[in-house]
């Protein structure tokens, strides 16, 4: 619902897209449709990520660092504990694995419990809107089965046009499954979509998928994207 910012002042008005008045749309469109990764491009839950990580690795007596949880980054969960395990000395069950990964999850969920929508930058949000002001359809595109659930701890859960997660696919980055997803749930076809990621192997699923890419944070020093941003802004130069 459009909130007054304080008394007497007109009512905040918004466009046919939920767009907030005054947000400048793209003017010119390169691109039909923006697909994002969710975790490193439009928040971080990295730290997240690592403490629950570091806690099994704790409990299993196995080294874990902040260089083993960055090859982490746009894989699935249960890849996730293979990596971790490389440094394992014995030998876990298939059903044994399974119990730490969920047992991961669940302390990583209790964790997300902390985030609210400040967790979303202004630039990411403005960005975005402007991108929704001009037409381009937005859809999230992670191999996170908690995608939906931190979508709504900070207040995104009805924002997006499309949202393909780990729910919807049975392989992780750098298969294109996840962005293929994507595109078909908003009805455009790979040519007109632009994926934002900030994992290698996410850039490589989107070149797998027939799309052009746009890499942030690590994924941008390797130079394998059509794009290279410094700042999530510069999205509004490209689309």
């Amino acid at each position: 619902m459009p909130k007054c910012n304080k008394i007497l002042e007109p009512i905040k008005r918004y466009n046919e897209r939920g767009v907030p008045a005054g947000i400048q749309p793209v003017m010119h469109m390169k691109y039909k449709a923006v697909i994002f990764d969710l975790d490193g491009v439009i928040l971080s839950t990295d730290n997240y990520h690592y403490e629950a990580w570091k806690a099994l690795a704790d409990k299993l007596g196995i080294y874990f660092d902040e260089t083993i949880n960055n090859r982490l980054r746009g894989v699935s969960r249960m890849e996730s504990l293979e990596i971790i395990l490389e440094k394992y000395n014995g030998r876990l069950t298939d059903a044994e694995k399974l119990k730490y990964a969920n047992e991961k999850n669940e302390l990583y969920k209790s964790l997300l419990k902390n985030m609210a929508p400040s967790a979303v930058s202004k630039e990411v949000k403005d960005t975005m809107d402007s991108l929704r002001a001009g037409g381009i359809l937005l859809a999230i595109g992670s191999s996170s089965k908690n995608a939906k659930f931190i979508l709504k701890q900070v207040g995104l859960n009805d924002y997006f046009d499309s949202i393909s997660d780990g729910e919807d696919i049975t392989n992780s980055k750098p298969h294109p499954e996840v962005f293929q997803k994507a595109a078909q749930f908003l009805g455009v076809g790979a040519e007109v979509c632009l994926v934002v990621e900030d994992a290698v192997s996410g850039v490589e699923a989107a070149k797998a998928a027939g799309m052009d890419s746009a890499a942030i944070g690590d994924a941008a020093k390797f130079n394998l994207a059509n794009y290279n941003l410094k700042n999530f802004s510069e999205l509004l130069e490209i689309c």
